[in-house]
């Protein structure tokens, strides 16, 4: 039975506790929890419209979620939409039958009304004067429940003549004691007449967005909150189906960034994200640089290659302040150190774990809810770490590349053509080269960049990112004779130390990855079975 007075095991169910999640947790926790990194808050406080891109897990809606709380407190008015909770994203919005325009209106339609009720509830609950504001709210509503009929007008006019003639003579001859004549004629005429007209409308009837409209009453909510500014964070943008995402950047373009005093951030996944279709001047959506920057990459701020200094701290803070946000008994520390310190066997655990999770904060709260349960009485060692790693690869990771079989083919590619034979765990990639596959391993969080721009070391002039394999897949690798290393037992709970070597960059500028060689892959094996 678990000695429910144990540190260690306080300590662990304490870490059990914290919430994978930013949208879990309440307003106040999360600005309680979040640690900066630098200059990141003050470039996301800024005025400009902005694009955050950053993968699954990096710390995005945390990140945005803390700026809109600051700006409560900076006279702002923030507006926080997730597009996950739009109501037809399962839907209508992916339902190919239905003819594009009509999918796309509906998502318009359906974010206005997000940014509508979220304005409302805030000005409800806020000191802000709703006599003022209130007509102009409604003016919004209505501005994006507009109907019309779509399809053909038929007018139809019918003229009715009813006509009715009788006539009527005769004449009469009496004899008697005295003679009479009479004779007498009758003639009876009723006509009349009448019209029927009919307009008939055959079509559908559908919403429509007038982007003119939403901007000029955006623009007089904006002028009436003056001083205060209009904070309108959308996230999860990468939710919304590939085909439809212009069409909503276009709404944001014209109806929202003209607007002064009003300010868009994004966050988005940058290989399931597209802004903007068509070329030059009649594109439709949002033209990245012009329109609106997007100068912030989580992934480039928490690698542990670029800077593991500043990784170490940044997850002794993170750490430290979500276990001393769980109201569970637990164990108290003054500082990150005391914690570390009591939570992990050594320094070098801790390290590991760092390095494990790879700059993705999600992910490092997986593997330590892993670790901790493999130890529940025990401090957390480096061959714990390295298991709860492995796990939460194949759990998570493994599973998702497996799905795109391609993806996986070059996964297995990487490693025996380029990890095995050349003796490293990473490679180059010429920069700014986009492939649907790479794209898919990194989106996967199975591949990660530690550097950008760095000279070839057989072509001088030519400049290459540097990709590697994650953590768990380098582990994976470890216990099988392709490994870059040596071998590990990963089996064994004993908590031997056994380090794990930092990226030799002379051995990677040899690994230049040649995409177009996994291509012609079928082709030249069909020539060796002919040979």
């Amino acid at each position: 039975m678990a000695d429910t007075n144990n540190a260690s095991y306080l300590i662990n169910t304490a870490f059990l506790g914290i919430s994978r999640r930013a949208e879990s947790v309440d307003r106040k926790t999360l600005v309680q929890t979040f640690v900066d990194l630098g200059p990141l808050i003050p470039v996301l406080s800024s005025r400009d419209h902005q694009i955050i891109y950053g993968r699954r897990g990096t710390g995005k809606t945390h990140a945005l979620l803390y700026v809109t709380e600051q700006s409560r407190d900076q006279l702002g008015v923030p507006v926080y939409v997730d597009l996950r909770n739009m109501g037809s994203s399962g839907g209508v919005y992916a339902d190919t039958q239905i003819p594009l325009g009509q999918r796309a209106t509906r998502l318009l339609l359906d974010v206005l009304a997000s940014v509508h009720e979220a304005l409302l509830d805030y000005v409800v609950a806020s000191d802000l004067d709703l006599t003022a504001l209130g007509p102009i709210l409604d003016k919004l509503g209505e501005a994006i429940t507009e109907l019309e009929v779509v399809g053909e007008v038929k007018r139809e006019v019918k003229e009715v003549v009813n006509s009715n003639q009788k006539d009527a003579s005769g004449i009469e001859l009496t004899l008697a004691t005295k003679a009479s004549f009479e004779a007498s004629h009758s003639r009876n005429r009723e006509e009349s007449s009448k019209s029927v007209g009919r307009l008939e409308e055959s079509g559908l009837l559908t919403y429509r967005v007038h982007f003119g409209s939403v901007n000029k009453t955006l623009s007089e909510l904006v002028k009436a909150i003056l001083p205060r500014r209009l904070l309108v964070v959308l996230d999860e943008w990468s939710t919304i189906p590939l085909e439809l995402q212009p069409y909503l950047a276009d709404l944001i373009r014209r109806a929202m960034f003209p607007i002064s005093g009003l300010t868009v951030k994004i966050a988005a996944i940058e290989q399931r994200s597209n802004f903007k279709i068509g070329a030059s001047a009649e594109y439709t959506g949002i033209e990245i640089g012009a329109d609106a920057s997007a100068d912030v990459d989580l992934d480039d701020y928490m690698v542990f290659d670029n800077n593991a200094e500043r990784a170490i701290e940044f997850f002794e803070q993170l750490l430290f302040k979500h276990y001393s946000s769980e109201t569970a008994r637990k164990p108290e520390f003054k500082d990150p150190e005391s914690l570390i310190q009591a939570a992990f066997t050594q320094q070098n655990a801790f390290e590991d774990f760092v390095r494990s999770a790879e700059g993705v904060p999600r992910d490092a709260f997986n593997i330590l809810s892993i670790a901790a349960q493999r130890s529940l009485q025990d401090k957390i060692s480096i061959p714990t770490v390295r298991v709860a790693a492995r796990t939460w690869f194949q759990r998570d990771k493994e599973s998702t590349v497996r799905s795109n079989p391609q993806a996986e083919q070059l996964l297995h590619w990487i490693v025996d053509d380029v990890i095995a034979h050349r003796r490293a765990r990473a490679f180059l990639l010429r920069s700014n080269t986009r492939h649907p596959l790479i794209d898919a391993l990194f989106d996967a969080r199975v591949l990660h960049i530690i550097k950008r721009s760095i000279s070839g070391h057989d072509e001088p002039g030519a400049r290459y990112d540097v990709y590697k394999l994650d953590y768990g897949c380098y582990v994976d690798l470890l216990a099988t004779t392709k490994a870059p290393e040596k071998l590990l037992d990963l089996d064994d709970d004993s908590g031997a130390a056994v380090s794990v070597p930092s990226d030799d960059y002379r051995a990677i500028r040899r690994a230049i990855l040649h995409i177009d060689r996994f291509h012609e892959r079928p082709r030249l094996l069909n020539n060796d079975r002919d040979a």
